[in-house]
């Protein structure tokens, strides 16, 4: 069946095609707020450094989405729950958002904060981030010098979760007016564009349920980084949509956190 995108505003767009879409944020906002009640958080830059009791195991780091021009580390502070619980402190860090930033300062931006809590925790680092974060979270594993070898190298896993990995297509979206993504930009940000560094397991996951560009988003990712040597693999994970798909990392015994925690 011939699949041709007519309005890119529509393809991109996830609230209006999920049943009480408006609902979520708030609710993201209340469970974050009662989780940072009982589980206070360390300074990271602008974001959030959760430790577990006793020695971390490594460093788990979630990069939060919202199209580069939404939402802070605060709305997702809950989505730590099922790396601590397995014993992985939990780096959530913030970017400085579009219009007031390009997407290459953000890249610049989380690879600095990530840098700096794999300073305060030992051990691995498994990656994670949902939409536009899971685009970050890939450009965080690219080999382009984007992390310094010191760290890249303890990078257990990355796990992008609907990621939005060619940023040409945003380029035709009225959200272009606030991101500014241009021909060059996306070249150099794209991670479906780069190669991927060597020895970094990367699984592309995404909802079953999710709008049709974000599941050809992830598939791209994970079959061109494919081809270029890197291991990958593509999970479509079923029933679930763009604003649930990330629930399961509130779980430390969920398919999703023992992916990101290689267990």
């Amino acid at each position: 069946m011939l699949y041709q995108v007519t309005d890119w505003d529509d393809a991109y767009a996830n609230g209006p095609h999920i049943p009480d879409g408006d609902g979520y944020p708030p609710r993201w906002m209340q469970q974050a707020a009662d989780f940072r009640a009982t589980h206070l958080p360390q300074a990271l830059g602008v974001g959030h450094l959760f430790h577990p009791a006793g020695e971390a195991h490594g460093l788990a780091v979630f990069i939060h989405g919202g199209y580069w021009m939404k939402f802070d580390p605060s709305v997702w502070s809950h989505l730590a729950a099922g790396p601590l619980a397995a014993g992985w402190a939990v780096a959530i860090p913030a970017y400085t958002l579009a219009p007031q930033a390009r997407i290459a300062r953000m890249t610049a931006e989380i690879a600095a904060a990530i840098v700096e809590a794999a300073a305060r925790v030992r051990g691995p680092i498994a990656i994670t981030g949902h939409s536009a974060g899971g685009h970050l979270a890939a450009r965080m594993v690219c080999r382009d010098g984007t992390l310094p070898d010191s760290v890249a190298d303890r990078i257990s896993a990355c796990v992008p979760i609907s990621a939005l990995s060619d940023l040409r297509p945003l380029m035709r979206t009225t959200m272009n007016a606030t991101l500014s993504i241009d021909a060059d930009e996306a070249a150099l940000e794209s991670p479906a564009l780069l190669h991927p560094r060597r020895g970094v397991p990367v699984t592309a996951w995404v909802g079953s349920m999710e709008r049709p560009e974000f599941i050809r988003q992830s598939r791209l990712l994970a079959d061109i980084w494919a081809g270029l040597g890197a291991a990958t693999d593509l999970v479509i994970d079923p029933g679930r949509h763009h604003f649930d798909v990330i629930e399961a990392l509130t779980d430390m015994d969920t398919p999703l956190t023992r992916t990101l925690l290689s267990r």
